[in-house]
């Protein structure tokens, strides 16, 4: 998901296509552009008694961190490879501009544009965001709160007779201007409610500012936090502001302290293992800040109390590899979510607040195989948990005494997701529900006498009837007999006899679950006769955390051999058929686009690799990049560890590459990604497009603006699907053919 490409008209893309020095002449006589050869310089690498040859090494810029933080430092030929390969896709696909432009106007015809979120109470104030007619970012707001709610544990009453005037706590839509990308990645208020804080990403490159705000006096206070992740807490009296540094490899490495409105820093803690994730936040009962390290498979919690927020953190239970826990605070004790003692789908354990470590541990929610605990929210009288079985979600709700009881739901396919509550004196949780036909509901539910309040119903303004669609649950069977679970959405008119063009989506990483949800967008497909699902692949949690640890390290290929098995028993039941389907997936789902791309391009009519994953083997080497250490246990070490680069170079999409009929293939980047930097794509498409004996073109979409996420504003994103969705047309009817 990038950030779009200027559209051009037909002939002005002509235009820059032969203007272009690094596009390959055309044939005589030849009307079809003709795309950028890639020069080879072979890199000869040795690693672990094994040799492989890069062609095309020299596209990774020397001074990648560089660019990141300022895209115009990227070096003169790879920017010309670049734009080259953006002027040739755009002439590829000038005939698709008309229907992009349509798919835009019909995704932003259901987006309601003067809309706001339910607000969340907190004191004596609502805090919400809203968006206004043309804006293409949120407006942070709060109101004066009306009626009665708890403050350490006396009830406060308040009511007005003319109502209060909301107060605007930052514009994002001012922020970004004259920027050519701007994003808010986190926002909050200190918990007297005097501050607020906001963190800005102003490259696409997840290098943050920190800004505090005085809200008596509107003033942005001068003293800027640079370097960070993004991620930062006040302290519950107020006084100090917490947050993650960000190092010069892009990872998280020092959590910092300073007096809120300005002053001396602080270091509070350094993690030594750069194969660690750190972050900070506060408990449910703001009595501790917690500072949580982990990777993919190991985990650890330090703790300072809230009466004293200068102490040192103290650790509450060492990190044991392959053991996890997350922590937070009920009141008088420790709540914990672990997979200690092999449960596998997690528990939940209770410890005395004096005496948390593992030792003192005891079951409050017992493990139960198959039901994966993915998280738990605290009020002073309730512990809400979300649960996750057969692709599927479950609320269950519990008070103190035990006693619990479920939020049910009664589709096959949908997606219940616990919100929490915003203050901890409260028995009113929040919760969404949609499904891939329902627009999202937002409920706060009493959780004592079991009453829930709709607050919000999502609006399509251009008109939505749930009744002219089917959600179906199939199960697709995988090579070793495990059923993988397939979410499909279709109009009722569409046939199921293998005419309907199909596109399935697939992640399956990181136990990352794909949620059977709503998206306006994806009607754009549906409404013209498509048929859209999703594969719930191992690799993600979507039928529990074994789900996912039976793809990982060296079982990661039932990642792909699971989407493949998707795709056959789509087919079989007559959904689709092959060579009529076109996949898609991002990221790490982008590794999963290469790696089908390879072992079944027969099935697809198209491949949209977004931000693709493909270039393994060396990103997986190469120590300097953000993720590579943090994410060995994921993957393997391909560095020290024989096994595991024979592993991961026998399923490495770049890497195996080879002369055969590829379907058409989109892959997108973006210039400052720290995530997947924007060479891996480039390189993909280099080594690809030699190869495919099909005919069939191989396109580059690379924003010289934008990271990992896309476009910031709300818009602009949806110029970026339908692009994508307009190549998915495209590939279906061969557009290239009129290029």
């Amino acid at each position: 998901m990038n950030r779009r490409q200027l559209i051009m008209s037909t002939a002005a893309t002509a235009l820059a296509v032969s203007a272009s020095p690094a596009l390959a002449r055309q044939s005589p006589g030849s009307t079809m552009p003709q795309p950028p050869v890639a020069k080879k310089i072979p890199v000869v690498i040795e690693q672990l008694g094994r040799t492989r040859t890069d062609d095309y090494q020299w596209m990774k810029d020397d001074n990648w961190q560089a660019v990141l933080r300022d895209p115009t430092l990227i070096k003169a030929e790879v920017k010309e490879h670049l734009t080259a390969e953006n002027a040739y896709r755009e002439a590829m696909m000038a005939s698709t501009l008309p229907l992009q432009e349509t798919m835009f106007s019909e995704m932003r015809g259901r987006i309601k544009e003067d809309d706001s979120s339910v607000p969340a109470p907190d004191g004596g104030w609502n805090y919400y965001v809203e968006y206004q007619t043309g804006d293409q970012h949120p407006r942070y707001m709060r109101v004066e709160r009306q009626g009665t709610w708890i403050v350490d544990g006396q009830p406060v009453t308040k009511n007005f007779v003319i109502a209060p005037t909301p107060q605007l706590l930052l514009d994002a839509n001012e922020l970004a201007k004259g920027k050519a990308y701007s994003e808010v990645s986190a926002a909050s208020h200190s918990p007297d409610h005097t501050l607020f804080a906001y963190a800005e990403d102003a490259q696409g490159s997840e290098v943050h500012k920190i800004y505090v705000k005085d809200l008596a006096t509107g003033e942005v206070l001068p003293e800027v936090i640079d370097s960070a992740t993004g991620d930062f807490v006040f302290s519950p009296d107020s006084q100090w502001i917490f947050w993650t540094n960000r190092d010069d490899n892009g990872r998280p490495d020092k959590i910092f302290r300073r007096p809120a409105r300005g002053g001396e820093t602080t270091l509070v803690y350094e993690e030594a293992d750069d194969g660690m994730f750190i972050g900070v936040g506060r408990t449910a009962d703001d009595q501790f800040i917690v500072i949580g390290i982990q990777n993919q498979e190991t985990s650890e919690a330090r703790y300072i109390p809230a009466a004293t927020p200068t102490a040192e953190p103290v650790v509450l239970e060492p990190r044991v590899v392959a053991t996890r826990y997350d922590v937070d605070h009920w009141g008088d004790r420790w709540v914990i979510r672990t997979n200690a003692d092999d449960a596998i789908d997690f528990k939940i354990v209770e410890a005395p607040t004096a005496t948390p470590a593992k030792a003192n541990w005891t079951d409050l929610v017992p493990h139960t195989p198959g039901r994966f605990i993915e998280g738990l929210d605290l009020t002073n009288a309730h512990l809400a948990r979300q649960e996750r079985a057969d692709a599927n979600t479950r609320i269950i709700i519990r008070d103190r005494e035990g006693a619990e009881h479920e939020i049910a739901v009664d589709e096959p396919a949908f997606a219940l997701s616990l919100a929490g509550a915003s203050e901890y004196e409260t028995t009113t949780s929040r919760y969404t529900y949609n499904s891939p036909s329902t627009p999202t509901q937002t409920f706060d539910y009493d959780m004592a006498s079991r009453e829930r309040t709709l607050r919000k119903t999502q609006q399509i303004p251009s008109g939505h009837n749930v009744e002219d669609y089917v959600v179906e649950r199939l199960n697709a069977p995988a090579s070793d007999g495990q059923l993988v679970p397939v979410t499909v959405l279709r109009r009722k008119s569409t046939p199921v006899d293998g005419s309907a063009p199909l596109l399935l989506y697939g992640y399956g990483s990181y136990g990352i679950p794909m949620p059977a949800s709503f998206s306006t967008n994806r009607l754009s497909l549906v409404d013209r006769g498509w048929i859209y699902a999703i594969a719930h692949i191992r690799g993600g949690s979507d039928k529990g955390w074994g789900w996912f640890l039976d793809a990982r390290k060296m079982t990661k290929k039932n990642t792909f051999t699971d989407f493949i098995a998707s795709a056959e028993h789509l087919i079989d039941k007559k959904y689709a058929t092959a060579g009529n389907i076109v996949a898609q997936g991002g990221s790490a789902g982008g590794l999963l686009m290469g790696a089908v791309n390879n072992m079944r391009p027969d099935l697809w009519a198209g491949i949209i690799g977004q931000v693709p994953f493909v270039d393994v083997i060396n990103t997986m080497s190469d120590t300097s990049l953000p993720l590579t250490p943090p994410e060995w246990p994921e993957w393997g070490n391909p560095i020290e560890d024989p096994a595991a680069y024979d592993y991961m170079m026998s399923y490495s999409p770049y890497d195996q590459v080879e002369p055969k009929a590829y379907p058409a293939v989109l892959a997108t980047g973006g210039l400052s990604d720290p995530r997947v930097t924007y060479w891996e794509p480039e390189k993909w498409v280099a080594k690809l497009r030699p190869a495919t004996t099909s005919g069939k073109p191989v396109l580059l979409k690379i924003n010289m603006e934008a990271g990992h996420g896309g476009a910031a504003g709300r818009f602009d994103y949806l110029k970026e699907v339908a692009h994508d969705y307009a190549f998915a047309v495209w590939a279906i009817d061969k557009g290239w053919e009129q290029a």
